[in-house]
């Protein structure tokens, strides 16, 4: 017999199996003996009140064996000679070529960044000189923007596809048991790269292939079917579909599928600043005492309000972590947050940001179908001129952002590029310094000192989605009016994270095979 029950375990035992172990039998009033097993399903901190707790949820075998409830995938070598194009291998593309493996078909992928390993000369570049390689950065090479910026599993996403199975696969390729059952499931920048090489792996020996380097530069279309792509401008590649999932950042092929009278939309987005804390502060608010008990994580917050009728909210925060620089083209300054597993660095961080839609966009309106991405790179153009067109981020203690006072210092940042003190509340535009401002004002009346000069803002940050979409038809999953193209992912529209954007490749992965086997 099994049961499932939740128990409310002190920090200090949270890692006490005897104690979980008791604690179960005292609640379901049994003898210690007659339980075989405790099996974590879920665990969550509860934080409400004044004593932070866990919840668990458990699985409580009684006189019977334990069960493993996550099944692992095989993947076999692919017999078929049918074959599909991945353009990107972010995780939109990662997944959907284990996807296509999966269902026997070969997977042919090209990445226009470099493997895992080769792109971290790359990021020193970024970091350490302000060099920005357009084709190897913090958003382009093997395993996309979430290899290196972070690892949050979070997802809203649960009614388009199978999260237990994305995380198995996560794990399956050297990701951390933990992210199985922990509400908020991290995997942390540090162990990404090993799971991404492992997944590439698996990939080629099953007999996908995958090339770095390897720019999508043209389609090849006929009789309004995509047949394959251009890669490097020289070398043409046919397929018998092509799954599109190059990330939020690849303007050139929104620029590429316009050009081809591909047809595009533009879509609402957000943008707005990085908001940096000393993680001791968020910590104090969140779990109500200056000591964190060492059994806790470093506390993260999720904030959201409405100003003058636009949403203003706090975007991939990361609790014991720094902020990136995570431009993709040089002259422009784009910021993101990421973390390591142990999240343990003195800062925390989050994207804090303002909902864009046309109203905002509306002095860019003769770039037509690009009048969002117009407004994106106006933004990302004045934070890098005023960080003396370096990598270097402008900056503004938050009080004095509220104020419109420049600020006569700055505190500590995890930023390595650095600050300079800057007056963000005439650089940015009104709307967004409008809503960032009242924001701020409602978000310290939710949690008490997050208004204060020990935190400072930096910009900017401005690809927290697509302002692109790539339209597709809902039932099959393929561009409403070019059939074999399959755009899937962020930068399709159509997910925002890593799981979302796994889950998507996986359908569009399904969807490409029915529409190739029709």
């Amino acid at each position: 017999m099994k049961k499932e029950i939740e128990l409310v375990i002190p920090p200090k035992f949270i890692n006490d199996y005897n104690y979980l172990h008791s604690s179960t039998a005292h609640k379901l009033q049994l003898a210690d003996e007659e339980i075989s097993a405790v099996q974590t399903i879920r665990r969550s901190v509860d934080a409400r009140s004044k004593n932070p707790v866990y919840r668990v949820k458990v699985i409580v075998y009684v006189n019977e064996k334990p069960k493993d409830i996550y099944n692992r995938v095989e993947f076999r070598p692919v017999n078929s000679d049918k074959k599909i194009i991945i353009v990107g291998f972010g995780p939109a593309g990662m997944f959907a070529a284990l996807r296509l493996i999966e269902l026997g078909i070969k997977p042919v992928i090209f990445e226009r960044g470099k493997d895992v390993q080769s792109r971290r000369r790359d990021l020193r570049s970024i970091q350490q000189e302000g060099i920005v390689n357009p084709d190897s950065n913090y958003c382009f090479g093997e395993g996309g923007a979430g290899t290196y910026s972070d690892g949050k599993l979070y997802t809203r996403s649960t009614k388009r596809g199978d999260v237990n199975k994305i995380l198995t696969l996560l794990v399956q390729h050297g990701a951390q048991q933990e992210i199985l059952i922990d509400a908020h499931p991290h995997i942390g920048s540090n162990n990404l790269p090993k799971v991404v090489a492992s997944i590439r792996e698996t990939v080629l020996k099953c007999g996908g292939e995958i090339h770095f380097n390897s720019k999508v530069t043209d389609l090849v279309i006929s009789n309004n079917s995509l047949r394959g792509v251009i890669v490097n401008s020289n070398q043409e590649i046919l397929a018998d579909a092509v799954i599109l999932a190059v990330g939020h950042s690849a303007r050139d092929i929104y620029y590429l599928l316009n050009k081809r009278n591909i047809k595009l939309e533009a879509k609402p987005f957000a943008m707005g600043v990085r908001i940096e804390h000393p993680q001791s502060l968020i910590d104090e608010i969140q779990y109500h005492s200056k000591v964190r008990d060492v059994n806790l994580p470093a506390s993260s917050y999720n904030l959201a309000c409405q100003v003058n009728d636009k949403g203003v909210y706090s975007f991939c925060m990361c609790p014991g972590g720094i902020i990136i620089p995570a431009s993709t083209s040089p002259g422009e300054l784009v910021l993101n947050g990421m973390s390591v597993s142990r999240r343990d660095s003195p800062f925390a961080n989050s994207g804090l940001v303002v909902s864009i839609d046309e109203k905002d966009w509306c002095e860019f309106e003769r770039y037509g179908v690009f009048a969002g991405l117009e407004y994106q790179k106006h933004v990302e153009k004045i934070a890098f001129e005023e960080g003396g067109k370096t990598q270097q981020a402008p900056a503004q203690r938050i009080t004095d952002f509220v104020n419109e006072k420049i600020s006569n210092s700055l505190p500590d940042t995890s930023y390595i590029p650095g600050t300079i003190s800057s007056p963000l509340h005439e650089l940015l535009p009104h709307n967004i310094v409008t809503g960032l401002k009242k924001s701020l004002l409602q978000f310290n009346n939710k949690m008490k000192g997050y208004l204060t000069d020990e935190g400072q803002i930096l910009a900017a940050e401005t690809r927290t989605s697509s302002p692109i979409r790539i339209p597709r038809d809902n039932s099959t999953l393929m561009h409403i009016e070019l059939n074999g193209l399959f755009p899937a992912g962020e930068g399709a529209g159509y997910a925002g994270g890593i799981v979302s954007a796994a889950i998507d490749g996986e359908r569009c992965a399904d969807a490409a095979l029915k529409y190739i086997l029709q």
